[in-house]
C-alpha cells in the first residue's frame, strides 16, 4: 500500500490547497445554514422581523412570500386548501429548487445537517460499524407514508415530528422535548446507521431529490483522468453512490453527476488534491477522457470488459 492511501482523508487536498482551500465549500455551507436560520431568529431574538416564520413557510420584509412545497402539497392532501399567498410562496421556491437542485436544500439550508454531519464525523473517529443500512428507497416509503397519513388525519403529518422543526422552536422557546428530536436524529446517525436519517429516512431529502431531478446545476469528473485512487470523494459524500458512474466512465459517458440524490455540497471538490471534480451545468458537453487506470489494457475493468 502506497504513503498515499494511507493518509487521512483530505491531508493530499490541504497539502495541496491550503486548509481554507481543502473546505472551501464545507464553510461556504455552514455560513449559509447560519445565515438562513439566523434571518428567522432575527425577529423572535432581537425583535428585527425582516423574516417572518420559518422554513415551512415565511414572509420577507413583509412582501415575498416563501413556502415549503412538500408542506403545501401535505396540506392540499389534508384537504385544506393554502391561501393564495402560500400557493405562490410553494411555486418560487419550487422552481428555485427545480432550477439550482433539489438537494441543495439539504446541504445548503437545512438545519439538521451540521447535526447529521457532526454525528458521520464522530462515528468514524470512534471506528463504528456502519450499522443498519437501510434500502435508499426506504425514504421515498416515508414521503408517500407521509402524504397518506396527512390525508387520514386531515393534518400536516410531517410537523409533528419535524426536527427541523423542532430545533427552530428548541431555539426559539428552549422546549426540551423539542431538542430530544434533534438529540434523536444524532444518536441515529452516531449509534445506528451511519448517514442514516438523510440518506434513506427523510421524507423531506426525498421529496426535494424528485424535484430536483432535472436541474441545471451539477457536479462534473470534468478531470477524472488524473484521478488518483485516493478514495478521498467517496469518504466525504453523503451520497457516494452518485460518484462512481461519473468517475469511472469512459471517454463516451458523460462525466455530470445526474443522479438527483447528489446534494451538490461540494465536498468532494474540496478533498480532491487533483481537481477532478468541479461545478458546473448539465448541459456541459466538454469532452473528458477515462481515467488511465481504467483504459489500460491489464487492468481488471478492461480484461472483465475483454
Amino acid at each position: 500500500m502506497s504513503l498515499k492511501t494511507r493518509l487521512p482523508v483530505g491531508q493530499e487536498a490541504i497539502a495541496q490547497k491550503g486548509w481554507l482551500g481543502a473546505h472551501r465549500y464545507l464553510i461556504l455551507r455552514r455560513l449559509s445554514q447560519a445565515g438562513f436560520l439566523g434571518l428567522f431568529l432575527l425577529g423572535p431574538w432581537l425583535g428585527l422581523w425582516w423574516v417572518k416564520g420559518n422554513l415551512s413557510g415565511s414572509l420577507t420584509l413583509d412582501v415575498l412570500p416563501l413556502t415549503d412545497p412538500f408542506i403545501t402539497l401535505q396540506s392540499i392532501a389534508a384537504g385544506h386548501w393554502p391561501e393564495i399567498t402560500a400557493l405562490i410562496g410553494a411555486v418560487i421556491v419550487g422552481l428555485a429548487y427545480a432550477v439550482i437542485g433539489g438537494r441543495v436544500y439539504c446541504s445548503w439550508v437545512c438545519p439538521i445537517n451540521p447535526v447529521t454531519d457532526a454525528a458521520s464525523w464522530l462515528h468514524d473517529r470512534l471506528g463504528l460499524q456502519k450499522g443498519w443500512q437501510p434500502k435508499r428507497q426506504t425514504r421515498l416509503f416515508v414521503m408517500a407514508m407521509v402524504f397518506g397519513v396527512s390525508a387520514l388525519t386531515g393534518t400536516i403529518a410531517w410537523e409533528f415530528v419535524n426536527p427541523v422543526s423542532m430545533a427552530h422552536r428548541a431555539l426559539i422557546f428552549g422546549v426540551g422535548f423539542a431538542w430530544a428530536f434533534v438529540i434523536g436524529v444524532f444518536l441515529f446517525d452516531l449509534l445506528l446507521s451511519r448517514r442514516g436519517w438523510c440518506g434513506y429516512l427523510c421524507p423531506v431529502g426525498a421529496f426535494y431529490g424528485l424535484l430536483g431531478k432535472g436541474a441545471l446545476l451539477r457536479v462534473s469528473a470534468l478531470n477524472r483522468s488524473a484521478c488518483d485512487d485516493c478514495m478521498d470523494c467517496f469518504a466525504v459524500c453523503p451520497e457516494m453512490q452518485v460518484i462512481a458512474p461519473a468517475l469511472r466512465g469512459a471517454t463516451d459517458e458523460t462525466p455530470l453527476i445526474l443522479s438527483s440524490d447528489c446534494t451538490n455540497c461540494g465536498r468532494c471538490v474540496d478533498v480532491c488534491s487533483v481537481d477532478v471534480f468541479t461545478f458546473t451545468h448539465r448541459f456541459d458537453r466538454r469532452p473528458s477522457p477515462g481515467r488511465k487506470s481504467d483504459m489500460s489494457s491489464d487492468s481488471p475493468k478492461a480484461s472483465t470488459a475483454a
